[in-house]
């Protein structure tokens, strides 16, 4: 049975892994910040500490044997209905949250690692993780110009065609046109493009292209 101080000490280094991973996703205001992950952290800790030591006084019966692994095991599949929550479909093609909820489940298992006592590979997680968050983003936004994906508005008026439109994209050899949508109204019709496959210079060169459609009233991109 653990004694006071090393409850109190892996519970205490649960929340201070939990927060260091929080933390960076709280200042990008992510759905799950510093809180959530010091919570999902020291809770894994806890049912870690649950599954090894709570049953300690029914152990050397005659009919019971003990599982630590039994508790701790449904942490793993508990967490994915936390994670599900953060996780947005804003439209085809478009997914926010994936991040966030694999890092829910990476706190979740820091925290087991925690809990059962295995502090140097918790603390080695969670550096890999911040690492992976916050380190890995120079890496990904040097790939995302050269090929990322970018999502395309462009509203038109009634007299517009969108198979013009779409024409006018397909001038550019290097672009992949990944869906295309219209959405109509009363004074015309708003046109979805997802594309892949430009980086910044081409996709100013588009939107020239564009603007210089004669039904073209305006445009979004990001």
């Amino acid at each position: 049975m653990l004694d006071w101080n090393e409850i109190l000490l892996r519970l205490f280094l649960a929340a201070i892994f939990g927060a260091a991973v929080g933390i960076e996703r709280e200042r990008k205001d992510w759905a799950a910040g510093m809180r959530t992950h010091m919570m999902v952290c020291v809770g894994s800790a806890l049912t870690m500490m649950v599954s090894s030591f709570g049953f300690s006084d029914v152990l050397g019966s005659e009919y019971v044997e003990l599982d630590p692994s039994r508790v701790a095991a449904q942490v793993i599949s508990g967490i994915g209905f936390l994670g599900a929550g953060t996780i947005l479909f804003l439209k085809p093609a478009t997914i926010k949250g994936l991040t966030t909820a694999s890092g829910l489940w990476t706190i979740a298992g820091i925290g087991l690692a925690t809990g059962g006592g295995m502090y140097f590979a918790a603390g080695a997680a969670t550096v890999i993780a911040l690492l992976i968050l916050w380190g890995m983003q120079v890496v990904q936004k040097k790939f995302a110009l050269k090929g990322g994906a970018k999502s395309l508005r462009i509203t038109a008026d009634d007299r517009a065609v969108s198979s013009q439109i779409l024409e006018t994209l397909w001038e550019f050899p290097s672009l992949e046109v990944t869906n295309f949508s219209v959405t109509t109204s009363d004074n015309g019709f708003d046109v979805d493009v997802a594309l892949i496959g430009i980086n910044k210079k081409e996709m100013a060169q588009i939107l020239d292209k564009i603007q210089e459609l004669p039904t073209v009233s305006g445009f979004v991109w990001n």
